[in-house]
């Protein structure tokens, strides 16, 4: 990774309620919303400027079930054809394009996820852990 990630602070125009997921996204990106979204609201890091990030990433977990599925379905390579005079040839294996899809999404999302807050390191952070044990001391501060 380059670089560090931003440190995630608590807003005092965070979203306090949770919003209903819009109703263009996906079956499987509605879901991740509703999974998500109490949490996300909870720690009070995310403002109403931040909701496009959290559907990009609901829609980037939404693309990669449905290309899990079409692959579970109809499998990561298939047999290749050619038209040629004599009829069809068979040119050899190739990947599934879904493979590249989830493989996309997997990414995007796993970005957004950190942006979000929403994996064991970017939990980890001090300014987004849920307990309150902070008495105000910098423990740096040899004075």
């Amino acid at each position: 990774m380059k670089g560090t990630k931003p440190k995630l602070v608590i807003s005092n125009e965070a979203v306090t309620k949770t919003p209903a997921p819009p109703s263009w996204l996906s079956v499987d990106a509605k879901k991740e919303w509703r999974r998500i979204m109490p949490t996300v609201v909870r720690r009070r890091i995310l403002t109403t400027a931040d909701l496009g990030s959290v559907e990009n990433y609901c829609i980037c977990i939404g693309t990669a079930r449905e290309a899990e599925r079409h692959l579970q379905k109809h499998g990561h390579v298939y047999e290749a054809f050619k038209d040629t005079e004599d009829g069809p040839v068979c040119i050899g294996m190739k990947r599934n394009p879904s493979s590249l899809v989830l493989k996309d999404a997997i990414a995007a999302s796993r970005q957004l996820a950190a942006e979000l807050g929403l994996t064991p390191v970017s939990r980890s952070r001090p300014s987004i852990r849920e307990d309150d044990d902070d008495d105000g001391l910098n423990p740096l501060d040899i004075s």
